[in-house]
């Protein structure tokens, strides 16, 4: 994101810059098996240094004040692929609420805003709920990325390789509906 600094505010999400503060809730959110499954190996240090101290491509994912989870924004730097990568995660209390849609679509209008033209995600191939959420969004499947991901053991999976392009949707990706 162009100004990591400045907060996106959605109905129930608010995606912000991160903080020292998120460090203990971002351990913890990691360290639940359903989302230690997607995203090995977090130890303290590793969120700090790819999250806490990382302003320029981590964002935090506020819900109702608290800290829900944490994204990636990798904006490409070549002029000629203006293309972002993002990669998310919540934590299993806030799912069923449709934060990370409402996160990636907040995410992806300012990404739109600033010039980007596409933006991918490469999630699991056996991740079926976030994928499906993905594709509620807007998103389409554009092919498989075989033997992407080094799992636990050393065996590879899969990913599966989306994308969502601004000619999709001009202004970016609706909000989820909320009631």
């Amino acid at each position: 994101m162009s100004d990591a600094a400045q907060p996106l505010v959605g109905p129930l999400v608010t995606l912000r810059a991160p903080a020292h503060e998120d460090l203990d809730p971002l351990v913890a959110i990691l360290g639940e098996p359903e989302v230690a499954l997607w995203w090995v190996g977090y130890t303290p240090q590793r969120v700090r240094e790819e999250f806490i101290d990382a302003p320029e491509t981590a964002r935090i994912i506020e819900v109702e004040g608290r800290t829900a989870g944490a994204m990636f924004v990798l904006r490409g730097e070549d002029p000629e692929y203006p293309t972002t990568v993002m990669h998310l995660f919540i934590g299993t209390e806030f799912r069923g609420r449709r934060i990370g849609e409402e996160a990636l679509a907040l995410a992806i209008r300012s990404e739109f805003a600033a010039g980007i033209s596409r933006v991918t995600l490469d999630p699991n191939a056996n991740n079926a709920g976030a994928i499906r959420s993905y594709e509620r969004l807007g998103f389409k499947r554009i092919g498989v990325l075989r033997d992407y991901q080094v799992r636990p053991g050393g065996a590879l999976e899969d990913a599966v390789f989306l994308d969502i392009t601004r000619s999709d949707f001009p202004d970016g990706p609706p909000l989820p509906p909320r009631d």
